[in-house]
């Protein structure tokens, strides 16, 4: 990933579902979890970024652009790369779809700052890389678990 150089930060986690699943489901199960709706309300109070269920679905489908804080930076059949609204951060959701199950892979990218120059991570960053880690791990598998109970939620 291009967020990974010249200082950068980036990440992927992956997990298998038994089932077939589209893109637009597996978007819309991620950005709709009981987990996601606790950023989501924390997005909306922080930095008045409200969002809903039914704008998370509109961006799963193609119609829209824009989810809270992030803006759809790039997209295709299967992918799906956001950027937050301070261009600081990206997620990026993927599916690799087989015959009979589906791989889901959650990234993240983290733009460094310029400082003196020089492009660096801040303490910020290095204090909370632990929580994003178990963060991005619990988003990924509260979308796996939700997509698992009811695939057409």
């Amino acid at each position: 990933m291009k967020y990974a150089r010249d200082g950068g930060y980036a990440d992927c986690y992956v997990t298998e579902l038994p089932l077939v699943v589209t893109h637009a489901e597996f978007v819309e199960a991620f950005y709709t979890t009981w987990l996601f709706k606790l950023e989501r309300r924390i997005l909306a109070w922080l930095v008045e970024k409200p969002s809903t269920d039914a704008e998370a679905r509109a961006l799963a489908d193609g119609a829209r652009d824009a989810f809270a804080a992030w803006s759809v930076e790039a997209r295709t059949g299967n992918q799906l790369l956001m950027c937050d609204f301070q261009s600081r951060t990206r997620s990026w959701l993927m599916v690799e779809p087989g015959p009979a199950s589906t791989r889901l892979l959650f990234g993240s990218g983290i733009v460094p700052r310029v400082d003196r120059g020089k492009k660096r991570m801040g303490p910020g960053f290095r204090a909370l890389l632990g929580f994003h880690k178990l963060y991005s791990r619990a988003l990924l598998a509260s979308a796996r678990a939700r997509l698992a109970r009811s695939p057409t939620f």
